[in-house]
């Protein structure tokens, strides 16, 4: 098998230790040289410097968990560096050790049989990383929320039944006043008055007619002081969401005239993705990066499985959301009719990953040609498969005893 990269290197990355093999090919002769080195700065150092003495020129690792990024922060400038994924590199069963890691990956990235994985430039992780961040505090503010309403229901205060927001306006009023102590359902019925509620008066009395202790309300400001907490951490990671954001304010806004697409969801798709579409050779590839597109799995001439493979969780979930509140629009559109078409057939949740697919491609071009988002129209299916719609309306009528005769319009 061809050389490509007759010196290279492989590296097996662990928390403390890193196992480095540099594969030489001189004079026809394959030679391979293993050391161990810490994963501290010092050792890292040491390491680009014994790569640089054996005259490395391309450096391969493993993605594995966080601790690549600093290894890959350290070599970046000196190599050019190949992130591979563990599950296309894994080596033959019964010959598993940190050595044989290291080697294996060498002999890999020296042959080119290694697809590396995506890492975007720096100022894009920093996105990235805040984008994630803010996402995760929100989940931790709906499980405060969540326990919230179990300690009412324990003290069997159904507010929750009468109020859709439990931590809106006046979820926040009742809650204090049950912290302070107060537990007249009728004094606490009238901190309601002047705000618009579904529910009656009589309601709100039997739904704040509970037993509420000491305990509750412990729990009750500790979870509250807990979503402040919260609330203010996401506030300043929008703050520097700005600031991060700053040279690539242009195209994040383009990003926004896609329908269903958000502040935080352009700002996800910029920390995802990255604004250079140069390492995607095409939008197909970004699709299936992304894991929105139907898995190959195929076997003897039949296809075992047609499900949506693993791809990039954050950035999925977010397009998700997107293209629902997309296709959820009153104003007809293409995403709409595209969502339609395709639940008739296949049902709703293939049609929205379907639309979903649709807005990471126009995010490709978008981004690649710098130009907002231009909707194809609601009727672009019946125009562009003119003869097939009239056939299927001809054969629909045809069933319920009708004959057609069809004529072209003047």
């Amino acid at each position: 098998m061809e050389v490509l990269y007759p010196r290279c290197a492989g590296i097996d990355v662990h928390k403390d230790v890193v196992m480095a093999c540099t594969r030489v090919v001189h004079q026809r002769k394959v030679e391979q040289e293993v050391r161990s080195f810490s994963t501290k700065t010092c050792g890292l150092l040491d390491l680009s410097t014994w790569l640089e003495q054996a005259g490395c020129t391309h450096v391969v690792m493993e993605a594995t968990g966080v601790y690549w990024k600093p290894v890959w922060h350290v070599l970046e400038e000196s190599f050019e560096l190949v992130l591979a994924n563990a599950q296309h590199v894994k080596n033959v069963p019964g010959r598993k050790s940190d050595v044989n890691d290291a080697m294996w990956l060498a002999d890999l990235l020296a042959h080119g049989l290694i697809r590396g994985s995506f890492v975007p430039p720096a100022p894009i992780q920093e996105v990235r990383d805040l984008t994630r961040t803010r996402k995760q505090l929100v989940r931790e503010t709906t499980q405060h929320v969540l326990r919230i309403q179990k300690t009412l229901e324990d003290a069997n205060i159904k507010l929750a039944s009468v109020i859709s927001d439990v931590l809106g306006a006046t979820g926040r009023a009742l809650l204090t006043a049950l912290i302070a102590g107060e537990t007249d359902p009728q004094k606490l019925v009238a901190l309601t008055v002047g705000r618009r509620l579904k529910a009656s008066p009589e309601d709100l009395v039997e739904a704040l007619r509970g037993r509420v202790t000491p305990h509750h309300r412990f729990l009750l400001q500790l979870h509250i002081d807990q979503v402040d907490a919260l609330h203010k951490a996401v506030a300043e990671v929008d703050k520097r969401m700005q600031e991060v954001l700053g040279p690539f304010q242009e195209q994040v806004e383009l990003l926004k005239t896609i329908p269903g697409v958000s502040d935080v969801a352009a700002q996800v798709i910029a920390g995802e993705v990255g604004m250079d579409m140069s390492r995607f050779p095409s939008a197909a590839h970004l699709i299936s990066w992304a894991g929105l597109c139907p898995r190959m799995d195929e076997s003897a001439g039949k296809r075992r499985s047609t499900r949506v493979r693993m791809g990039a969780p954050w950035l999925k979930t977010t397009l998700v959301t997107a293209a629902w509140g997309a296709v959820r629009t009153k104003k007809p559109s293409y995403l709409g009719a595209q969502f339609l078409r395709i639940k008739g057939r296949r049902g709703a949740k293939k049609a929205v990953m379907a639309v979903a697919a649709s807005i990471l491609t126009g995010v490709y071009y978008m981004l690649r040609d710098n130009k907002p988002w231009k909707d194809l129209g609601a009727d672009h299916f019946d125009k562009r498969d003119k003869g097939r719609v009239v056939q299927r309306l001809v054969k629909r009528l045809e069933t319920l005893g009708v004959k057609v005769r069809l004529q072209e319009a003047a």
